[in-house]
């Protein structure tokens, strides 16, 4: 009897103890430092790069500044480490960044071989080509001969070979491992083709010295679900940096913005309350403050206001929402119940 009870009570622990929270060694390096250092591109208008004035700016730079605001309460405990195509996993894998947010895009190969963890994606892509409009070019399709601007190291590299490839067309490579020296050579004309993800091929048009010069053509040739990732070994780190992605698109569901946040702490709403920290539990669940959601909104904003102030419309970049929309509008941006 003695000996069933004892099951019982071991069991019972058990069970329980995938509901507590237990800092990692990932987690528990961030907080002895007191900031979070943060793996970018350092030179994509939009998504990471920093201003005139040295601060940095971006999709991917939000990102981070997030996941700063949910552990901290500061979305400003946070340094950058701008870093290539082929640099960027090796930052990671060996300890000298804590969080890649720099337009990668998640693989099986990558998830699984590099020992990384993708969160939620922050922004869906695809590879398409950017050309001067005086080549005259209407379709990918024409493109056979061409000389084609690529960084080496990344998925667009052998989707680009596979283009070409199955299209029965030649094709020269240019690969040159910057981001902005990529950009430098496209533009003095020793390649005909820029090819990447359509939003830095965006980025990179903004820079130039004329942008409307230059076109991306209709083709997109891949799936690119660009998202952040960590190492593998740190499930709790994982979780926060997971659901702070996920707290702005769930934030921009609730109609939760950074100007009426206060506001929204008054709601009767219990799915609102439960996401503000009003109602306490997903902050205990998560071992962070229970305002965590609350500072990555009135500090950073939900994803429809950090996207329409780096990459939107109005922005130099000018794209839409697209793929990148609230499920209830049609996109793929879709959040979990925070309960």
């Amino acid at each position: 009897m003695k000996q069933r009870k004892l099951i019982a009570l071991v069991l019972s622990i058990f069970l329980f103890l995938p509901c507590l929270a237990f800092a990692g060694k990932d987690l528990d390096a961030v907080r002895k430092k007191g900031f979070i250092q943060v793996g970018v591109n350092g030179g994509v208008f939009g998504f990471g790069m920093p201003d005139e004035k040295g601060v940095w700016k971006g999709l991917d730079v939000d990102t981070g500044r997030a996941v700063a605001a949910a552990v901290f309460g500061d979305a400003n405990a946070i340094k950058f480490t701008p870093l290539t195509a082929v640099q960027r996993f090796t930052a990671l894998q060996s300890g000298e960044i804590d969080l890649l947010a720099r337009n990668a895009t998640r693989t099986l190969s990558r998830d699984t071989q590099l020992g990384l963890n993708f969160v939620t994606t922050n922004y869906y892509d695809g590879q398409g080509f950017l050309i001067p409009k005086a080549l005259g070019v209407k379709s990918a399709k024409d493109l056979s001969g061409a000389t084609v601007c690529v960084l080496p190291g990344t998925t667009t590299e052998q989707n680009a070979a596979d283009f070409f490839r199955s299209n029965n067309m030649e094709w020269s490579p240019v690969v040159i491992e910057s981001t902005s020296e990529l950009a430098k050579t496209f533009f003095a004309g020793r390649c005909d083709v820029l090819t990447s993800d359509i939003s830095q091929l965006a980025g990179t048009r903004a820079t130039a010295p004329n942008p409307k010069n230059y076109v991306i053509m209709p083709e997109v040739i891949s799936k690119e679900p660009l998202s952040p990732a960590v190492r593998h070994g740190d499930d709790q780190w994982k979780d926060i940096v997971d659901f702070s992605v996920l707290a702005m698109i769930a934030a921009e569901e609730m109609g939760i913005t950074s100007k009426n946040i206060d506001t929204m702490l008054k709601s009767k709403d219990p799915k609102i309350q439960r996401f503000l920290g009003v109602t306490p539990g997903n902050g205990k669940a998560l071992g962070l403050d229970e305002k965590w959601a609350y500072n990555i909104i009135k500090q950073v904003g939900n994803y429809g206001e950090v996207f329409e102030r780096n990459v939107g419309p109005k922005t130099a970049l000018g794209l839409e929402r697209g793929l990148n929309a609230l499920w209830t509008n049609g996109g793929l941006m879709y959040a979990p119940p925070f309960k």
